[in-house]
């Protein structure tokens, strides 16, 4: 994303701002998060090459990553959201029933005052995106993230088997491709 080092701080309870690394391999991800910080993003640039590739993307897909800790670390970079406010983004949202798959997401959200939903994965990346790939047991949510202008896919996101990461690939790049970029 960038060629100068940015450090994810995470913000805990008891006063300590912990690099990630250390929050998540030292501390097991037990304390209480509060918020995050990205050292160095104040001067650190988007790489010429990470820009260009976005915007000769047709379509951009945020993985199913953690918000904080995965994608904003990226999109705290002057330049970044400029170009993905022009483009077609969608997510597929890391929260599945509640609860993640893998990692601190979920925690996070709770700890943060979030509820740990498909809807609040919408509502944080609500600027940019034109859809939201969801899993059948959010099913729910997705009413209400059409009524916010991001179109919601609503599918199978959980990955056991290898035909299940071919299947959700190309259900979610058939949907991203046949939505109208935000700025549109």
């Amino acid at each position: 994303m960038s060629d100068k080092p940015v450090r994810t701080i995470v913000k805990t309870n008891d006063g300590r701002n912990l690099g990630f690394q250390e929050y998540f391999v030292k501390e097991k991800c037990e304390p209480e998060v509060t918020g995050f910080s990205f050292e160095g993003s104040d001067s650190a640039k988007p790489s010429k090459k990470a820009l260009k590739a976005l915007e000769e993307a047709d379509l951009i897909v945020i993985c199913p990553s953690n918000p904080w800790v995965s994608i904003d670390p990226i999109l705290i970079l002057g330049g970044f959201r400029d170009v993905l406010l022009k483009k077609r983004v969608i997510a597929v949202s890391p929260i599945i029933g509640g609860k993640t798959i893998k990692g601190p997401a979920a925690k996070m959200f709770s700890e943060l005052g979030i509820v740990p939903c498909a809807r609040s994965v919408a509502s944080h990346y609500r600027d940019i995106l034109s859809g939201l790939v969801l899993d059948t047991l959010d099913a729910a949510e997705a009413e209400e993230i059409a009524s916010w202008g991001i179109m919601p896919l609503v599918t199978n996101t959980i990955m056991r088997s290898i035909e299940d990461r071919i299947s959700l690939a190309k259900k979610t790049v058939e949907f991203g491709m046949d939505l109208p970029p935000k700025g549109n």
